[in-house]
């Protein structure tokens, strides 16, 4: 039987694993995956039958088109695997992402695979028959596929009398498209996706009957002709090839002439170590890297460290900032190595081994590079190692509830405005009324037969795989062609190429990737060292910053939850944990980082955590096993690699169950296989001694962290990037807003609250000048005090030519008139984007002067040239201060002016509130109420439903939380409003504060035209 999967994309109506399940069930001898000119699927059947054990041969094989040829191409053995990965590799990259264009030559160039012919019943059969059996005899057959459909016995008469003339044997052929024929109503709406077309208008091009589902072998004995059902089984006889047989080879470029991997990389090492130690290495760290080079050359990965460390030296050489995260990230070899700079002398106690030899696992190295500079890294590797030789993995793009809703319905029919409706209007965050409830409120007939349909389709296809994009940076870099591994394609993006497999993937069949990551920080920061430099002459770097040690008054600011900027701990959650945890040292930074995740949260484990750090309850273990585990933490398991080594040592888990558990907890949600686990684990912690209750918290800390957990590897060198940013705020306020507003964008803030922020900070922030300002931001003197001046990048409808070809020209004094400035020869819109920005007012007063001058021509003329010109009469308008804050949000998207809440107040349009400085002298439980700009919604997957609002005032950020209850009855309101009027319940807990929403008012009618916008995570 040939299949395709949902990654032929909108052909298969099922998963892989799906119909290896199906197929197991109807006792199947063997299955191929075949997806048209695609390896995609493969992976995840191979991995569903090796991890369930099943008892069904994966024939792994691909369906081509080309002209009236169809064909299926199937492995027997690796030759064959990698003669089709070429082929496949060659028609993708022929043509643009999402198709192919196969040539005649890729045919007649196998020498390998097994060739399944499916006549198409044209007068090109004859040519193709003769053509098989002239270039591929011994290895073609004819397929016959039995599908009910009209004129069917007249087609098989056709196919055996051409098996005949070209002596080509016959074998039955399913041309699976479904695992069940339920799915039949799916296949047709994917069909009438892909064409584009109402599933009315698309019936021709439908399937008759459900019979492209896997169907029982009893009725295959009824369909087909005994031989050819012997045929079948002959076929995959000779298809032993086994994806587990794929071995990985590094590029070999990086060792020296007469050197093996494991001597340079010692070599390498030996160096670093004089850098990162001059005062000479202690001997405990001595000791940790024999261990560490050690278990490298045992478990024989030196190639792996040699091609991160290429990478890091180039990104050095240009003077790219990065970090290096994950287990073997955080080992003492890669500090040596300079891929990291997380300091061992101060996390040697976190990391017990950092490649894990008992489970198997490869070593995990993410290195992040500047976000703005990270694609001179990625075409570093393409020069270095070719096309070829090098492409980034794939991610695979699915259906999520906007895309299915909207495709779903345009197949059934209903109107696009509906469907917009519908999406704009459906509360996503309200885990209390799902989505269906809440599409018949907004009109749907969920009763009628169509609106049935919808909702049932819209399920079905979540989850479904849409197309393949590329992965964020995961590379994988072979020793030689890449196509003799894995298919490879064109991505959307220029002069990018993907392999056909996703990071899960790769997983499974233990293949590596070099992960090439882009973090804006680490471009804020490079930036903030930059600036410091120039204005102070200290050079800084993140290694330096590490080795100085914990600044107390440096957490006295994160203690007080001033982290606006701040890497990883800038988010409303962080900063309420921020004066509960109390953050003193760099690994209460780590945890920091790890406890405000789902994982911690869902797992209950964030308040036992807090209550004995602040000694409200005692720290206690039920056995020394767990105490090895667990003693960093205070009893309570914080990061994923805890749990994993917690079923390890208290229920004896082996290494490759551990494995398996790790897989099943990142999927759990998705396949429920971690239940299978509960048992074992339950039971293998009874029979060590512990009682039932230990035991199923422990599975439910588990299901906590399915598809959240954050590792601890991660979260070190996360904490490096949190405490340095932290430290540049601290000590150089002015340096790091500016090198955060050149960064954007990027984190949780915009420009408008990241200046406001500043402000607080007394830092004076300059307007745009056409005189005075560069096109970033820079840091200027003001009254003996660094200010900062905000540069033309900011201005909208500004581009970047524009301004530096502006730049260029202007002189040294600065644009003495407007006449000077008309000159250069902008564009016209150009010249009105910097009025309406107000960054003429040193040239022509205020914007609308400066845009009535901009009307006046006369000087433009040849007759006036060289020649003074009379100014052009005023402008009459004169605007108020609520005219000059609309302009310049809508023009610069903030405003220096007086903040939205004051100039309201002022006009007596808001009634009595209270502002943010004012909640802290609030009782707590009291009643108040609250107006500000909305800036931010947050929905946590762990929060119940609940979403956390930011509304900002003149006077800070307010933290407001909306139960889903609240939400649901007042929808309109938390859905569009911009300036929102809360009244509600004011919840003190130490130095946090919250405002429970009661009652949500929109008051955005009364900015009138102002364009203000939240960040809204979800």
């Amino acid at each position: 039987m040939f299949c395709q999967t949902n990654f032929s994309f909108l052909q298969g109506a099922s998963r892989p694993e799906e119909l290896v399940r199906q197929a197991d069930f109807l006792a199947y001898t063997a299955l191929a995956i075949t997806d048209e000119c695609s390896l995609a699927g493969v992976v995840r059947a191979h991995t569903l039958i090796k991890n369930q054990q099943l008892d069904l041969q994966l024939i792994v094989g691909s369906l081509m088109r080309f002209e009236a040829l169809e064909v299926v191409l199937l492995c027997p053995d690796k030759a064959a695997y990698s003669e089709l990965c070429r082929v496949i590799t060659n028609a993708r990259r022929r043509a643009e992402k999402g198709h192919y264009q196969l040539a005649e030559w890729d045919l007649l160039s196998l020498r390998h695979c097994l060739l399944i012919w499916l006549p198409q019943g044209c007068e090109q059969d004859a040519h193709w028959g003769a053509w098989l059996m002239r270039h591929h005899q011994g290895r073609s057959w004819v397929g016959i596929q039995r599908h009910l459909v009209n004129q069917e016995q007249r087609f098989i008469a056709h196919c055996e009398a051409l098996a005949a003339r070209y002596q080509l044997p016959v074998t039955a052929c399913g041309g699976v498209l479904m695992h069940h024929s339920e799915r039949l109503r799916l296949q047709h709406t994917l069909t009438a996706i892909r064409l584009n077309q109402p599933i009315e208008q698309v019936k021709g091009a439908l399937l008759v009957n459900a019979e492209r589902a896997l169907r029982s072998r009893d009725k295959l004995g009824k369909l087909f002709k005994a031989p050819w059902l012997a045929e079948s089984l002959r076929i995959a006889r000779r298809c032993t090839f086994d994806l587990d047989s794929l071995r990985y080879q590094y590029p070999a470029e990086l060792v020296p002439e007469g050197k093996t991997a494991m001597q340079h990389l010692r070599a390498l090492v030996q160096a670093g170590q004089q850098r990162r130690f001059p005062q000479g290495v202690p001997a405990e760290i001595a000791q940790i890297i024999d261990k560490e080079l050690a278990l490298i050359e045992e478990l024989d990965y030196p190639y792996f460290f040699l091609t991160i460390h290429d990478l890091v030296c180039f990104a050095r050489s240009k003077g790219i900032l990065y970090q290096g995260r994950g287990s073997a990230a955080n080992s003492v070899v890669c500090y040596c190595l300079e891929i990291t700079a997380v300091d061992p002398c101060q996390v040697s106690v976190l990391f017990e081994r950092f490649i894990s030899k008992e489970r198997n696992e490869p070593p995990d190295i993410d290195v992040d590079f500047e976000h703005e500079r990270r694609e001179e890294v990625i075409q570093y590797i393409y020069h270095k190692y070719g096309r070829k030789r090098a492409a980034l993995a794939a991610t695979v793009i699915s259906y999520r509830f906007k895309s299915a809703l909207r495709d779903v319905g345009k197949a059934l029919g209903i109107e696009a405005t509906q469907l917009d409706y519908f999406i704009r209007n459906v509360n996503r965050r309200d885990r209390g009324q799902n989505w269906q409830t809440q599409l018949a409120e907004l009109g749907l007939q969920s009763e009628s037969h169509k609106g049935q349909q919808l909702i049932s389709l819209v399920e079905e296809i979540m989850g479904f795989p849409r197309h393949l994009s590329q992965h964020v940076g995961g590379f994988v870099i072979s020793a030689g062609p890449l196509h003799d591994l894995v298919p490879v394609e064109n991505a959307a993006m220029a002069e990018r190429t993907v392999i056909q497999w996703d990071k899960d993937d790769l997983e499974s069949l233990r293949l590596l990737k070099v992960d090439v990551l882009a973090l804006g920080m680490l471009s804020a920061i490079r930036k903030t060292f930059a600036l410091i430099a120039r204005h102070t002459s200290r050079q800084l770097d993140l290694a330096e910053l590490t080795r100085m040690g914990d600044d107390p008054q440096v957490y006295k600011m994160l203690q007080r939850a001033d982290t606006v900027g701040v890497f990883q701990i800038e988010s409303r959650a962080q900063m309420s944990m921020l004066p509960r945890l109390k953050p003193a040292c760099y690994y209460d930074l780590v945890i920091q980082i790890a406890i405000v995740r789902p994982g911690p949260i869902q797992g209950d484990m964030v308040h036992p955590f807090l209550k004995r750090r602040n000694g409200e309850e005692a720290i206690t273990y039920p056995s020394e096993e767990v105490k090895s585990v667990l003693s960093r933490t205070m009893g309570v398991p914080i990061f994923q690699e805890q749990v994993i080594k917690l079923a390890m040592v208290a229920a004896g888990f082996s290494g490759g169950e551990a494995d398996q558990l790790r897989r099943a907890m990142a999927s759990w949600k998705k396949s429920g296989e971690l239940m299978q686990f509960k048992e074992k684990l339950i039971n293998g912690m009874q029979q060590r001694g512990y009682e039932v209750s230990f035991a199923e918290r422990i599975f439910e800390q588990i299901c906590g962290f399915g598809e959240y957990g954050f590792p601890e590897s991660h979260s070190a060198s996360f904490a490096v990037l949190a405490y340095a940013s932290a430290w540049l705020k601290y000590y150089y306020p002015a340096m790091f807003y500016t090198a955060l507003l050149n960064s954007l964008p990027m984190g949780f803030y915009s420009a408008s609250q990241l200046i406001q922020d500043a402000r607080r900070h007394q830092i004076e922030v300059l307007p745009v000048c056409v005189n005075a300002s560069e096109y970033d931001h820079h840091i200027c003197q003001q009254q003996g005090k660094f200010a900062i001046r905000l540069g033309l990048r900011l201005v909208k409808g500004l581009q970047r030519h524009s301004a530096e070809q502006l730049l260029a020209a202007r002189p040294d004094t600065g644009f003495s008139d407007m006449s000077a400035l008309q000159r250069l020869g902008l564009p016209a819109n150009t010249l009105e984007s910097l009025a309406s920005a107000n960054a003429l007012k040193t040239l022509q007063g205020d914007r609308y002067a400066a845009r009535w001058a901009l009307m006046d021509k006369e000087h433009t003329l040849p007759l006036f040239a060289g020649h003074s010109v009379a100014e052009p009469a005023s402008c009459v308008f004169q605007p108020d201060d609520m005219d000059d804050l609309v302009e310049d949000y809508a023009a610069l998207g903030l405003t220096l002016g007086q903040h939205p809440v004051t100039l309201l107040d002022k006009a007596g349009k808001l009634g009595r509130f209270t502002r943010m400085a004012q909640l802290s002298a609030c009782r707590h439980k009291s009643l108040v109420t609250v107006v500000g700009i909305v800036t931010g919604k947050q929905a946590p997957g762990t929060a119940g439903g609940v979403t956390f609002f930011t509304l900002e005032d003149d006077t800070g950020n307010i933290n407001v939380v909306v139960w889903a209850g609240t939400a649901r009855v007042q929808k309109q309101a938390y859905l569009s409003a911009k300036l929102l009027e809360v009244k509600g319940v004011v919840e003190k807990e130490g130095e946090v504060i919250h405002v429970i929403a009661g009652r949500l008012i929109d008051r955005s009618e009364i900015l009138g035209t102002l364009h203000s916008k939240s960040r809204d995570f979800h």
